[in-house]
């Protein structure tokens, strides 16, 4: 999930009564709830590193059990150099509290981040399958409007606090209001929800702790039964295509869409091609499919050979439904790499572009971000 998510995450937490464990306990969830995007760094080095490499080390297993100790150890060193010497009377933070909300704080990241179609490693560094829920967008407004409004109820009783909060609202609600994929109907939901927000500030501004519990306790509901409802759908999905000729399908991915968890977008891989469609629970018929079905390309000669490139296989480590685009050109050949999740995005996304030329291979990297084969 976006960043907006994962802070939103760890300052309920401590909203619900987790803040009161220990001195730094809501700085341990504020942070701890971000710190698996350290592997972000990769992004200044190159995207299709930051592919291959995002959540991965940083997310698994391991680094789950090595960030909370770290971390509080941290916010230890912190509490004893700085704080206790600005504050002397102020209590101490304590080791195993605070390694305790760490932990709570930094395992919601991969939590949240397995919602969504992009995907997560959670064997890492041990295995590096990926693992999706196809739950949720990867923003997602509707979490934002719940814990924002919670925590936007606790803590906006200064006036100054009160003025802090209104840039995230407003582009929260610029980004409602003008993104061309919200749907139009969620348009009208979110103002109702921003209405209420500020008659229920006018009229109680501090929900209290239990408030905070019910709304998280609501918002994992909402998770839940958005991942558990890909179940049946799926299972439709594969009977459909069977019942269409379609072949039998592998992986099928009902991909979420923004601000509408009914709808969602199709893919289903057959052994030569990735069938496309929408599912919408509300729709009669609920599966729509898109054609022409879009060619793996996967078998094909200079697609296998380009996929030999370095960006290219930093690509499909993290792809899940690749296929290669075949163009000629005046000295050969081009494949574009893309992903079948991203099909229905204008423009998609663009993986690596990569130059061949006749029969045998040699390869370099070629600038700005695409590769070139060389055929001998």
């Amino acid at each position: 999930m976006d960043p907006i998510a994962h802070t939103l995450t760890g300052a309920a937490l401590a909203a619900s009564g987790l803040r009161r464990a220990t001195p730094l306990a809501t700085a341990a969830l504020l942070i701890g709830a971000n710190l698996p995007d350290i592997d972000a760094v990769t992004l200044l080095a190159d995207p299709y590193l930051s592919l291959a490499h995002r959540r991965g080390w940083s997310h698994g297993i391991l680094a789950l059990a090595l960030l909370p100790p770290l971390l509080a150890a941290a916010l230890l060193c912190w509490d004893h150099l700085v704080r206790r010497r600005l504050r002397p009377a102020a209590p101490a933070a304590r080791w195993w509290p605070l390694v305790l909300v760490s932990a709570i704080a930094v395992v919601s990241h991969p939590v949240l981040d397995w919602l969504n179609n992009y995907g997560m490693r959670w064997l890492m560094p041990f295995d590096g399958r990926w693992f999706y829920g196809d739950a949720l967008f990867i923003i997602d407004p509707w979490l934002w409007l719940a814990l924002g409004g919670v925590l936007f109820l606790t803590w906006s009783r200064r006036p100054l606090a009160l003025v802090a909060w209104l840039p995230f609202w407003g582009l929260a609600s610029w980004l409602m209001l003008t993104n061309a994929l919200v749907p139009e109907p969620a348009r009208p939901v979110w103002l109702v929800g921003i209405a209420l927000l500020a008659a229920l500030r006018v009229l109680r501004p501090a929900p209290g702790e239990p408030a905070v519990r019910l709304v998280l306790a609501t918002v994992v509901l909402y998770m839940a039964v958005n991942s558990l409802a890909n179940i049946p759908a799926r299972a439709q999905v594969r009977g459909e295509l069977a019942a269409l000729g379609l072949g039998t399908a592998g992986d099928i991915m009902i991909g979420p869409v923004p601000a509408n968890p009914f709808r969602g977008t199709v893919v289903a891989a057959t052994p030569e091609a990735y069938v496309l469609g929408r599912w919408d629970w509300f729709a009669e018929p609920r599966l729509t499919l898109h054609q022409p079905p879009i060619p793996r390309n996967l078998h094909h000669p200079l697609v296998a050979a380009a996929a030999d490139d370095r960006q290219a296989r930093r690509f499909l480590v993290w792809s899940r439904f690749p296929y290669g685009e075949v163009q000629a050109t005046a000295d050969g050949h081009q494949v574009r790499f893309r992903d079948a999740r991203y099909a229905s995005l204008r423009g998609g996304i663009a993986g690596p572009l990569v130059a061949v030329q006749g029969m045998g291979v040699a390869a370099r990297a070629a600038p700005q971000g695409t590769a070139e084969i060389q055929m001998e």
